[in-house]
């Protein structure tokens, strides 16, 4: 099987899985944020579900190749990007005259249409778009904190070195002979001693 540079085959199985569920989690849940007004759904279902995504690209290639995928600071700026969205479209009802996250425009368009909600709709975009990136970070930063990729080119010389040395058979058997010398030679030593004393005893 090949592979483009840079990527390792992981676990056949696994990859294959990641490969065809990762489409569709992406697809659903943008499904799942676009339609949250008017369907069962909303921004922070859909936002984990597309999340999920770098998960699945973690279990398919491993954790080098989604952070080369997913820029993680990207995710981390966009994710003040939506939660300043949300904020500003709450305004929206503060600057109407109104209270904090009011529905401004709530006669827009047909019941059932994708932007007939008002301000609402646009306000589960925001929280979908904030939930995605926020999610999909925190999984990247946990699974950066377990242990290092085998195939980190990085961190296996670091392994080797931590290893302790491997001695040959030979000098393993020596050393371990010239350690016990000591207390094979202080056996008979204490056995006469004890000879001794019940001599005395007697």
């Amino acid at each position: 099987m090949k592979f483009k540079d840079g990527i390792k085959e992981q676990n056949v199985i696994i990859k294959c899985g990641a490969d065809k569920f990762l489409p569709f989690a992406l697809t659903f849940g943008i499904y799942i944020i676009l339609f949250g007004t008017v369907s069962p759904g909303g921004g922070f279902q859909g936002g984990v579900c597309v999340a999920s995504g770098a998960l699945l690209l973690y279990l398919g290639y491993g954790y080098n190749i989604a952070t080369r995928a997913i820029n993680t600071e990207v995710l981390r700026i966009n994710e003040a990007i939506g939660a300043s969205l949300y904020v500003i479209l709450g305004l929206l009802g503060i600057a109407f005259g109104l209270n904090f996250a009011r529905n401004i425009f709530f006669d827009m368009g047909n019941v059932g249409d994708l932007l007939s909600a008002g301000t609402i709709t646009f306000m589960g975009y925001a929280v979908g778009y904030k939930v995605l990136c926020g999610v999909g970070f925190l999984l990247l930063l946990m699974l950066g904190l377990l242990a290092p990729d085998p195939d980190d080119a990085d961190a296996v010389p670091a392994l080797e070195a931590a290893a302790p040395a491997e001695l040959p058979l030979e000098e393993t058997a020596n050393a371990v002979l010239e350690s016990a010398a000591p207390a094979a030679e202080a056996v008979p030593a204490a056995a006469e001693a004890a000879a001794a004393v019940k001599e005395e005893a007697e």
